[in-house]
């Protein structure tokens, strides 16, 4: 019986290896997931433009856009993430955290299809929605991102401290701080949802005037326009709460305060790093998909069946004009055309007799 040759057993194992492939093989692993809610601030100052190139600058919240889905699709698969967006002092939970791999397209959608016109109030109360988008995370098992440039309207008080009624070293997550470090302008529209121009300082408060008005000692000195009735505060001070920077020590403050970690809206290689370094790894069980590695060896052995022949046709028409040179240069190729003497007498006799 003839054996076959190795052509046959290399189309025969293409073959084979290109069923197992496509049958997706796959083994179960452990490997290290992660949960997390994503709650994005959609306030004014996020319409500000400080991302993007000099031409073409991008808005804060076209940036998240951009960004926060590649960085969770970075996650390792079987990690799950949830998205709420921030407004005024409340959040609002769109949906609960689904796999980032198998549900990646409604993701995606969701967090690209966010809008400033979801906004309920004009108002941001940064301190007072992550205590509630905290608590609302807390009963869903998941850990919180917190979207925002820190920029509060109207600013907190100086005179008043931020407490937060959390458990500090159960609070596992990240503040993520978007915007530049410069101050840049604050886009106005009007109620058709067109630009207008930009916040002027009268437009916005420049000082907080919520809460009881301060105690002033004796003999201190009054603000101006103070009025113990009509004007506790005394008269609105000039100020820039009409432009906005991303505030990164008033977040790196709370954070402090909360137990969160800090990092900068970059890359989103970089936000997925920050994601999974703060917050709380999840070890499961995951299936890995085995079938690269038999397709990777149906593509060698096509490889070898087709590019052997292809490889000695190569060789062999780089060594046909070498031999033929060397052919052309040799004594005996030379002589090929001359007749011997004794040939010419042996014609010279056959003729004669002829």
């Amino acid at each position: 019986m003839r054996r076959p040759d190795w052509r046959t057993l290399a189309i025969g194992g293409a073959l084979v290896m290109s069923a197992i492939a496509a049958l997706q093989p796959e083994i179960r692993a452990e490997r290290a997931t992660y949960d997390v809610v994503g709650f994005v601030d959609i306030t004014g100052s996020m319409n500000a433009r400080d991302y993007g190139g000099q031409g073409a600058p991008q808005s804060r919240l076209d940036a998240v856009r951009q960004r926060l889905p590649a960085a969770i699709g970075r996650l390792p698969c079987g990690s799950r993430f949830g998205l709420g967006v921030f407004s005024e002092r409340r959040v609002f939970l769109l949906f609960e955290p689904m796999d980032v791999c198998r549900d990646f397209a409604a993701i995606e959608g969701a967090i690209r299809g966010l809008d400033w016109r979801m906004a309920w109030e004009g108002d941001s109360r940064i301190s007072d929605g992550l205590q509630r988008a905290i608590d609302m995370t807390k009963p869903i098992g998941a850990d919180l991102i917190f979207l925002t440039d820190g920029h509060e309207a109207p600013p907190p008080r100086t005179d008043m401290e931020q407490r937060f009624e959390i458990e500090k070293d159960k609070v596992r997550g990240l503040l993520v701080g978007v915007g530049g470090t410069q101050p840049v302008p604050i886009p106005k529209y009007d109620d058709f949802g067109r630009e207008s121009g930009f916040f002027s300082m009268s437009d916005v408060p420049q000082a907080s005037r919520l809460g009881p008005p301060p105690e002033y000692a004796e003999g201190q000195e009054l603000p101006a326009g103070y009025n113990a009735r009509n004007a506790p505060f005394g008269e609105m001070p000039e100020g820039d709460e009409h432009l906005t920077s991303v505030k990164e020590d008033h977040l790196r403050q709370i954070g402090a305060a909360t137990g969160l970690g800090y990092a900068r809206l970059g890359d989103p290689e970089a936000l997925a790093e920050a994601i999974e370094a703060n917050a709380k790894p999840r070890p499961i069980e995951v299936p890995v998909d085995l079938s690269s590695l038999p397709a990777f060896a149906a593509l060698l052995a096509l490889a070898a069946l087709y590019g052997a022949p292809l490889a000695a046709s190569l060789r062999g028409r780089a060594l046909f004009p070498r031999l033929r040179r060397a052919s052309a240069a040799s004594p005996s190729s030379r002589r090929d055309g001359a007749v011997s003497p004794s040939l010419r007498r042996e014609s010279a006799a056959s003729q004669g007799v002829a």
